[in-house]
């Protein structure tokens, strides 16, 4: 057994699509919710992923420039802005369990979840813990470039190193988050139809893993996963045959659905 007595399973670093990464979210929060593992997974986007936030219009997206560079686009559950998740660039993480199981309190269950995220920076030596105050935007769709928030944005060195989101079921709680082991400005804000900053404005905002003096990205997710593990005490696991079956026909029919990526309109509801 595990944290507080569940069983929590950590899935090890694994590549999917942008669709196929959220789906594999739902499908975790289903099976923790009826009484199946938590998980605790560490991924990477495969080919590299523009996740829209749920509100957010999809008119802010340049499409082609996403087409060209063969930059697959989907929408995330979650709030905040868009975020292109590079793939090599990315390192990105979920923790899923039954919402009765977290607080209820936003601000509490984001201080919880993110112990083991400032544990593994810890290990890496880097500097890091949430915004001790908020800035100002620099381009409102996106989510690096939003107002920082105190209650869930990571900051190292004044700059932005990590942005963390929840989705908040009835049943259960997803929470993912996006690090930064290497910035690729030019890319991230190529993907926005009309970004209203400058490369080196997003530099001045937002850091890396390798600026902060981590070479090794392997390095890097080894941490991630090992911090995860520990907190959780959490044996090492994977996917179902059924939940694969499940998530791949949600990522076709939802997350990399037109209606789904485009207006916002759930095709499973």
């Amino acid at each position: 057994m595990g944290r507080d007595g569940e069983r929590w399973r950590l899935v090890r670093e694994e590549s999917w699509d942008g669709p196929m990464n959220m789906a594999v979210d739902e499908v975790a929060a289903a099976t923790a919710a009826r009484g199946g593992p938590r998980t605790l997974r560490v991924y990477r986007w495969e080919p590299s992923t523009l996740s829209l936030g749920y509100h957010q219009d999809s008119s802010t997206i340049d499409w082609t420039f996403c087409e060209r560079e063969g930059i697959s686009v989907t929408r995330r559950p979650t709030g905040g802005g868009g975020i292109y998740h590079d793939s090599w660039g990315d390192i990105s993480y979920s923790i899923i369990a039954p919402a009765e199981e977290l607080p209820g309190n936003l601000m509490e269950t984001y201080e919880l979840l993110c112990e083991p995220i400032f544990t593994a920076f810890d290990r890496l030596g880097v500097k890091a813990g949430f915004a001790e105050k908020s800035l100002p935007a620099i381009h409102q769709p996106s989510c690096y470039l939003r107002e920082v928030h105190p209650a869930h944005d990571v900051v190292s060195g004044g700059k932005k190193l990590s942005g963390n989101a929840q989705y908040r079921r009835k049943d259960a709680i997803i929470q993912h988050g996006s690090i930064t082991f290497e910035s690729t400005p030019e890319r991230h804000l190529g993907v926005f139809s009309d970004p209203e900053t400058t490369v080196e404005e997003f530099g001045n905002r937002v850091t890396s893993l390798r600026e902060q003096g981590v070479e090794d990205r392997k390095e890097a997710v080894g941490a991630f996963e090992e911090s995860l593990e520990e907190w959780a005490s959490a044996e090492e696991g994977t996917w179902t045959d059924e939940e694969r079956e499940d998530a791949r026909e949600r990522a076709t029919e939802k997350f990399a659905s037109e209606s789904w990526n485009r207006d916002r309109n759930d095709p499973l509801v």
